[in-house]
């Protein structure tokens, strides 16, 4: 693959590019969603080890987006295959992308767990009063006024970006681009640096996107006087921008790497008489 560099405004195509995909199949690629959600909520039911195998999984899920929507762009009807397909591809690329799962697993659990020490479990006792249903202003006050709250939350998010960095592009340097492991880690990680002004871009206007969805069901919900519209309109909300984001991630993949330009075959040579 030859990595390439794209302007900064090519965050933006981005996220329109994943729009306009997903309106264009909408049914196919919800359907995608869901089948990658079930597939989370049986894990979900197995105690540790369900949550490991979530973690070894994550990769090989954004690939199958990835595929599915390079289906698409092919003609071809996004389906729950895709998430397979990269597993047929080969014993050396299935255990490539399988040992990428265990390494972002592995990763995953220590920044877990270093987020656990430097916290005290503050965040697990905020989650617990949350959940109680019983807890008054002042618990849960109190409990996100811990300093140690803080500092967990920052080791998680901060950390958690940085480790995405070089799981972005690997599963998909892997299948497309038949890299190894260590390669595809170091590629996908220089991508990203020489295109950080597009990849800025994408995710600000995630996020600008995400502000205005939650700003017009505030105003949505005011207008109509029912503010639990709100919390009834935040799962489908969440669900629909979930889609439309992974959607958008294999044309981050398209832009940044292209197949290296074949050589030219060679003339026939002449017979001598």
């Amino acid at each position: 693959m030859r990595l390439q560099t794209v302007p900064a405004a090519t965050g933006a195509a981005w996220v329109k590019q994943g729009w306009r995909a997903f309106s264009q199949q909408p049914l196919a690629f919800s359907g995608l969603f869901a089948a990658f959600l079930f597939v989370i909520f049986l894990l979900t039911l197995m105690p540790l080890v369900g949550s490991l195998l979530l973690l070894a999984l994550l990769p090989l899920g954004s690939l199958g987006f990835m595929v599915a929507t390079r289906d698409h762009q092919a003609g071809r009807i996004p389906l729950p295959r895709a998430f397979v397909e990269p597993l047929r591809q080969g014993a050396a690329k299935a255990r490539a992308i399988m040992l990428l799962g265990v390494v972002y697993a592995v990763a995953s659990v220590l920044i877990i767990t270093l987020a656990e020490w430097a916290d005290g479990g503050a965040l697990d006792e905020l989650m617990q009063v949350l959940a109680d249903g019983k807890a008054t202003p002042a618990d849960v006050g109190e409990r996100l006024a811990d300093p140690r709250l803080e500092l967990g939350l920052l080791l998680r998010f901060g950390l958690a970006g940085l480790l995405s960095i070089p799981f972005w592009h690997a599963p998909a340097l892997v299948h497309w681009g038949g890299q190894g492991v260590a390669q595809s880690l170091f590629s996908s990680t220089v991508a990203i640096w020489r295109n950080k002004g597009a990849f800025l871009v994408f995710a600000l206007t995630w996020c600008a996107v995400v502000l205005v969805f939650g700003a017009g069901a505030n105003i949505i919900a005011g207008l109509l006087g029912q503010p639990q519209l709100i919390a009834l309109l935040a799962m489908p909300a969440s669900l629909l921008l979930s889609t439309a984001f992974y959607t958008s991630l294999y044309f981050t993949f398209a832009d940044c790497f292209a197949e290296r330009d074949q050589p030219a075959p060679l003339p026939p040579a002449e017979s001598t008489p």
